[in-house]
């Protein structure tokens, strides 16, 4: 029976450069033959493609990698899942640290203040909305080196807007958007809080992997509004909610257009209200933030379809 590696072993398996150049031989190979069925490269492929002395020290280190991060199949080596993603992390240079950018207007208002003075900055390796009128953060989100690199102005925060969206999108369904593990959400009302005082709503998700530990936390109104009915309810009203930005969604809050209210009956424990004109969209969550019901009420007599 194989025995488990562990993290440090892995890693320990990429401490030479031969290893590293590998796998890098092997990503190009595939890009520059871009097959639909990828043959993988044979031994004498990959030997003539790296810098090495001699046949035996290049195939014990091949040797090493395989398992892990190749594996071999009729002679042709491939990625593993974890070669894949490895060799990604390393080909973009996302170990190193993101580039500074100058400072970015945004449109949008800050969760605590209400104020539409926002602007995106680097922050410790992240990137934040800012207000610039009360210094503070209205949203933190992942940067990579690569991101900052390919992407500048407000291109670099559109590809954030994408990332985001992806990943509110996975998390809707329980997965976790980095690992693919399981994501656990609950609905957590933070009045009394401390930092609670200064926020239009308190309650909040609370989201975070059971695998690799990725959390969230964002107002429970920003977390329904990529529900299928409300991307379609604000669709056909010109609002685009998977090309907006979370922080973009602050001011609903401020003006009162998006509500959320405990309820206690059998279509949920919260309601969430999406207004626009005459018409609103009404969302009934359970503890773990799942829509249990819709129910949209067009016009001044308050008509309703449900669903």
């Amino acid at each position: 029976m194989e025995t488990e590696q562990t993290a440090e072993d892995v890693f320990h398996l990429l401490s030479d450069e031969i290893r590293v150049d590998i796998l890098r031989e092997v990503a190009r190979a595939r890009y520059d033959e871009i097959p639909i069925v990828t043959p993988g490269l044979s031994f004498s492929e990959l030997y003539g493609r790296v810098d090495v002395d001699n046949t035996s020290k290049f195939s014990y280190h091949l040797g090493e990698l395989t398992g892990t991060f190749l594996r071999k199949h009729e002679d042709r080596y491939r990625f593993t899942h974890a070669g894949e993603q490895m060799v990604r992390f390393i080909l973009a240079e996302n170990y190193l640290h993101p580039s500074d950018f100058q400072a970015i207007e945004t449109d949008g208002s800050c969760l605590q203040c209400g104020t539409a003075a926002l602007q995106a900055v680097p922050h410790d390796q992240y990137f934040m909305i800012q207000c610039t009128a009360c210094e503070s953060p209205a949203f933190t989100y992942k940067l990579t080196p690569a991101q900052v690199r390919g992407h500048t102005g407000t291109d670099l925060i559109d590809t954030v807007i994408w990332e985001q969206a992806s990943d509110f999108l996975k998390m809707r369904q329980d997965v976790c958007p980095d690992c693919a593990g399981n994501m656990e959400t609950e609905i957590r009302d933070l009045s009394g809080e401390p930092e609670a005082e200064r926020l239009p709503t308190s309650l909040v998700t609370l989201s975070e992997c059971q695998q690799c530990l990725r959390f969230m936390s964002v107002p429970i109104t920003h977390a329904a509004a990529y529900h299928p009915e409300s991307i379609v309810f604000h669709w056909k009203r010109g609002l685009d909610i998977l090309a907006t930005g979370v922080w973009e969604f602050h001011e609903n809050l401020h003006t009162e257009q998006w509500t959320a209210d405990h309820v206690d009956g059998p279509t949920g424990s919260y309601k969430v209200e999406f207004q626009h004109d005459s018409s609103s969209l009404r969302l009934y969550l359970d503890e773990t933030a799942v829509v249990t019901k819709s129910e949209r009420v067009r016009g001044k007599d308050h008509s309703a379809s449900r669903s």
